[in-house]
């Protein structure tokens, strides 16, 4: 990851020690354990617990004074009440960060929101890094680490993932495995006690594997942190984030969820702008980005060039982009020269560049060639409105064969569903 950053015994630890581990089944305990040996980070496991004396196979320790070493990192499923005074005894042992997985925090009411208190207070006072409470964990596929409670670890990629919902984080890394989407780091952050989205924005934004950040929010701890560190990240990487709150009564549910408060969604919407921060307002909209983000380049600009064998689409494609805050290229005159070789005399002369319905794979391959490589294109939407006379499967194929050459990401909106579906 990082070359010797704070955060990085997170994602690259050499040692781990697991609080409270256990083998009994369906445990959290048990299940992080299986995680953590089951996949190839390189580093030790130290199993705790005082009742035990083996766990899954391991040799497992009464207390962190026991372990040959000081461990670098613990991951924490103790019952809350126990976590202040654990916190303690891994500041006497001198381990400086904590993954804590437990709940019965501030999501329970004023007693648990003391008790995180006291819990951030311990992690303060001892100098200890602390992500959590009640989160998922954190897996790191690039260096094999998996100190998460999920059903195993993601694949390798460039993208990361931060968020505050561990249901959520598990359906996209259900999803993840079957579209074989990678990322780089996935952190479930929990109400972030101590390390919040500026810490981990800022770590991304210099980790050289991370290529674009996803984030599902619920509240904003330190806003002004969260907005320096996006400002800074979003000039080199795209940061993507779903907000959920939107309205009073979401807002209020999602209090009771992580128990704090969401802030003003118009305030926060407007803060996200100026610092180039993309909001998504549906589940889908950020499979669509993972999907986007994954397999395809990242766009040097907002210039779009949009290619339609059809006027309304281009038309209803010219509308969202402007309205999304993005731009039409401007192709330049010996662009237009070159399409008028290779298209209809009455084609559209212009961006959105309309090759006409009855446009053959090779139109389509031509057109898009030429287009594409013009200096003011950042980017390539390619609509298919399927007619009497198109070809779905073979535009798509065409298309497939040449994109990779451009250097610049090409989306296709493929109209009329079973019609645009290869046969079976």
């Amino acid at each position: 990851m990082n070359n010797h950053h704070p955060l990085d015994i997170f994602f690259a630890p050499e040692s781990v020690a697991l609080i409270s581990a256990t083998d009994r089944a369906g445990s959290v305990g048990r299940t992080i354990l299986s995680n953590l040996i089951g996949s190839p980070f390189g580093g030790t496991v130290y199993p705790v617990n005082p009742k035990r004396k083996n766990t899954l196979g391991l040799r497992t320790w009464p207390s962190l004074s026991a372990l040959p070493e000081k461990a670098d990192l613990a991951l924490i499923v103790t019952p809350a009440s126990a976590i202040p005074a654990v916190l303690r005894e891994c500041a006497d042992h001198g381990i400086k960060a904590a993954i804590v997985i437990s709940a019965g925090f501030r999501e329970t009411g004023a007693a648990g929101a003391e008790l995180e208190r006291q819990v951030a207070a311990e992690a303060k006072r001892a100098g200890i890094r602390l992500i959590g409470p009640n989160c998922l964990g954190v897996m790191c596929p690039i260096t094999g680490f998996n100190g998460a409670f999920a059903e195993s670890i993601a694949h390798a990629g460039s993208i990361g993932f931060l968020n505050q919902s561990g249901a959520l984080c598990s359906a996209v890394l259900a999803w993840s495995y079957r579209q074989r989407i990678g990322f780089s780091a996935v952190v479930s952050t929990g109400p972030m006690a101590d390390v919040d989205w500026g810490d981990l924005i800022e770590y991304l934004g210099s980790d050289p594997y991370t290529r674009s950040i996803i984030i599902y929010m619920e509240s904003v701890v330190n806003a002004r942190r969260f907005l320096s560190a996006a400002r800074e990240v979003a000039l080199q990487k795209p940061i993507i984030v779903i907000k959920a709150g939107r309205t009073p009564q979401a807002a209020k549910a999602a209090a009771s969820h992580t128990g704090a408060l969401t802030g003003s969604d118009a305030v926060i919407e407007a803060a996200f702008r100026p610092c180039g921060v993309l909001r998504v307002n549906t589940i889908s909209e950020i499979f669509d980005m993972l999907e986007v983000l994954a397999r395809q380049p990242g766009p040097r600009g907002p210039r779009l060039l949009i290619v339609t064998n059809a006027g309304g689409p281009g038309v209803l494609a010219t509308d969202a982009l402007l309205a999304g805050g993005g731009e039409l290229a401007e192709l330049s005159e010996q662009t237009v020269q070159a399409l008028n070789n290779v298209l209809p005399r009455h084609w559209s002369h212009a961006n959105p560049v309309d090759v006409i319905g009855d446009a053959d794979p090779e139109r389509y391959a031509n057109a898009i060639d030429i287009a594409a490589r013009d200096s003011a294109v950042d980017g390539v939407l390619v609509v298919m409105a399927p007619q009497g006379m198109t070809d779905p499967i073979g535009i798509a194929e065409r298309l497939t064969r040449s994109s990779p050459s451009f250097g610049k990401p090409v989306l296709a909106s493929w109209m009329g569903g079973g019609e645009s579906s290869p046969r079976r």
